[in-house]
């Protein structure tokens, strides 16, 4: 497949890098030469100097053979121009477009984005993205991912072993016969910020981070099972009253009634925007580092901390400021790579990345055929993918353990008539059902290849 990204931020960057793996044709324009210069020297793609809407700059990345645009430049103009030109002069079948400003998406203006106007198939919201992944982290006190798949009858927990946890240096192949009833499969492991793929003779120590699958009226006692039995939140502290906070708030609001949310909004102006945009929300106009706003704010009887400002250094610093101050539990907004392994040693609980949640969006668009959704757990970790078995597939109609999957490969869960079925060596995988898998990202070719017609994920 012929792709041209537009933007080489990181994004664009980690956008390429997922499908060049992939052995799909890509090329990257920016107007950065630095950017451009990295994407030539580190990936297998092809950078290309020169703006993105440019139509001569993009008939030289080679649009006039392209099969789809991802526009991802820092300006949300750039990438609906660049959209227009790729459909209007070189016929371009897909386009996606990250789209930040939020009066281009008001229900009001749906239409501008038609086949007949500004032609964009697919728009992402980062902003609206992270504030749901927030949102779902809240759902599940005490892990630090949550994601639902095959319409919520199974979710993703992510969670990290503490020393009581109950589970610590029991092999995993024990677990079946602990929890007989329990529909679980631990998919991967972190282990000092090194993935693993688990075997069942492997164990959990403590301050791994533990990915598993689990059946979702499960949740409860799986939890429970890792030592975590934290209460829901029921009063919530955001810092920043951005686009992202104001989601949230507005989410909370028409969904968890039971929740009492407070915002900190340092601008003035802002802060009486957002307060007029919400009806039980309580906005709050100071500095987030200010000990004497988060007293006013009562902090120290939240449960729970989330910290979006667009300021990496001032959420991390909040974060911190408000645990001391007795909240329970921090969710930060971290935008910078680089600072992400230094967060569990700092006492951060959960870290929302709106790179790694803008990469999985864009990926499951990309991805062809039969798939539902893709999900980037970390980086270079690789994909939990969820996708359809049909009638012609090898996965279909024999045991799983006469089925030749690549090592890399963990069968998470298959879900048939809307219940969970746990992936043994002796189950068989029938026509239609549901398949949750994670494929480790050096693998991810491989299981295109195995999967590309039978399952048809990519």
């Amino acid at each position: 497949m012929k792709v041209i990204v537009c933007g080489a931020g990181q994004v664009g960057f980690n956008i390429a890098r997922h499908l060049a793996l992939e052995n799909n044709d890509v090329t990257v324009v920016d107007q950065n030469p630095d950017l451009v210069r990295r994407v030539n020297d580190t990936l297998d793609a092809t950078g290309v100097f020169g703006h993105a809407s440019n139509p001569d700059v993009l008939e030289k990345a080679g649009i006039a053979n392209a099969d789809m645009i991802i526009a991802v430049t820092y300006a949300d103009e750039v990438n609906m121009v660049a959209c227009q030109v790729a459909h209007s002069l070189f016929d371009v079948p897909t386009k996606i477009a990250r789209v930040r400003q939020q009066s281009y998406l008001q229900p009001i203006y749906a239409n501008l984005f038609s086949r007949d106007h500004l032609p964009i198939d697919v728009i992402i919201s980062p902003e609206i993205e992270v504030a749901r992944a927030v949102t779902r982290r809240l759902q599940v006190p005490g892990a630090f991912e949550m994601i639902p798949l095959v319409d919520d009858k199974v979710k993703l927990i992510g969670v990290r072993c503490e020393e009581t946890c109950p589970l610590i240096n029991t092999p995993l192949r024990q677990l079946t016969h602990l929890f007989p009833d329990l529909n679980i499969v631990i998919i991967g492991l972190m282990r000092d910020g090194n993935p693993m793929m688990p075997t069942a003779d492997d164990y959990m120590l403590p301050g791994d981070e533990v990915y598993f699958v689990v059946d979702s009226e499960q949740v409860s006692r799986a939890m429970a099972a890792f030592g975590h039995e934290e209460a829901e939140a029921r009063r919530l502290l955001i810092f920043g009253g951005g686009n992202i906070g104001l989601f949230l708030a507005q989410e909370i609001e028409k969904n968890h009634d039971w929740v009492k949310a407070k915002i900190i909004e340092a601008d003035k102006d802002r802060a009486e925007s957002v307060a007029g945009m919400l009806d039980r929300t309580m906005v709050i106009n100071g500095d987030v580092l200010d000990p004497e706003i988060l007293e006013e704010a009562n902090a120290s009887m939240t449960e729970t901390v989330v910290a979006v400002t667009n300021d990496d250094e001032t959420n991390i610093l909040s974060s911190l400021l408000a645990k001391r101050n007795g909240v329970k539990r921090a969710i930060t907004l971290i935008n910078t790579a680089a600072y992400e392994p230094l967060i569990n040693s700092l006492g951060i609980d959960v870290i929302v990345s709106p790179r790694n949640i803008t990469v999985s969006t864009i990926l499951q668009y990309v991805r062809r055929g039969r798939i539902h959704s893709v999900h980037t757990l970390r980086e270079g970790f690789g994909e939990l993918i969820e996708a359809e078995a049909l009638e012609t597939s090898d996965l279909v109609g024999k045991p799983l353990k006469e089925v030749k999957l690549p090592s890399g490969v963990m069968l998470g869960a298959i879900v048939r008539d809307g219940k969970m079925i746990c992936p043994r060596g002796s189950t068989v995988v029938k026509a239609k059902d549901r398949v949750v898998l994670f494929a480790s990202e050096e693998v991810i070719r491989q299981v295109e290849k195995i999967f590309s017609v039978q399952l048809e994920y990519f």
